[in-house]
């Protein structure tokens, strides 16, 4: 994978940065979050530079446009790509040496991941620039974009149509925030009729709420 090559290729210090958690590090600039801010930029940039002029205008409007890129660079998928590059074994191996065991868990996080595969872009984009990075991010994530171009998912969408055969209308609740606003994810609750139906978590609150419609339809499903 043309990104791990990347990886391999980053000088220490950088290399030293993407692995550590922000909790492992005495100062705030030497942990990964700062490259992964850069990294989700970048990420952003390279799929979308590579989805716009694939997709015909007249069936692919703005709006069906973010929704596959959002798709395709969800949380999921990030964690996918991570785990593709075997990110969790370099990250427990980075941890410090009194905190592996709480590590073990941290590192399998979707939050985690998604940061550290961010990061990883970052610093790539660093040491080697945004041409060589966007190919790398572009083959990287290639299953991921084949998917969500092959099988879009909207579930408010399919909640909203579900509720409305039975005359009833969901409401989205955020009920959570948790880390800092560069790394924030959000606890999103979807009720109907003042019932909890769905909850979920995610990078952005859009997220957050189909990952709370999904699980509604889930539940309306098996019902």
């Amino acid at each position: 994978m043309l990104l791990g090559e990347l990886l391999d290729e980053l000088p220490e210090e950088l290399m030293r940065q993407v692995f550590t958690h922000a909790s492992w590090s005495e100062r705030p600039s030497g942990s990964y979050t700062r490259l992964a801010f850069l990294g989700d930029s970048v990420l952003a940039l390279a799929v979308t530079a590579y989805l716009y002029p694939r997709l015909e205008a007249d069936r692919f409007g703005a709006g069906r446009l973010t929704k596959i890129r959002a798709q395709a660079v969800s949380g999921v998928s990030c964690r996918a790509v991570a785990e593709r590059l075997e990110l969790p074994a370099r990250l427990r191996a980075a941890a410090p040496a009194g905190v592996r065991e709480s590590a073990a868990a941290l590192v399998e996080t979707e939050r985690v991941l998604a940061s550290v595969i961010e990061a990883v872009i970052g610093a790539c984009y660093l040491h080697a620039g945004y041409e060589r990075t966007a190919e790398a991010v572009v083959e990287a994530f290639g299953p991921e974009i084949a998917h969500a171009l092959e099988h879009p998912v909207d579930f408010k969408s399919a909640l909203q149509e579900l509720l409305a055969r039975r005359g009833a209308e969901v409401s989205y609740e955020v009920t959570g925030e948790d880390g800092p606003p560069h790394e924030r994810t959000y606890a999103v609750v979807a009720r109907v009729d003042g019932h909890e139906l769905g909850s979920g978590s995610g990078r952005s609150k859009k997220h957050a709420e189909q990952e709370a419609a999904r699980v509604a339809v889930d539940k309306l499903a098996s019902e």
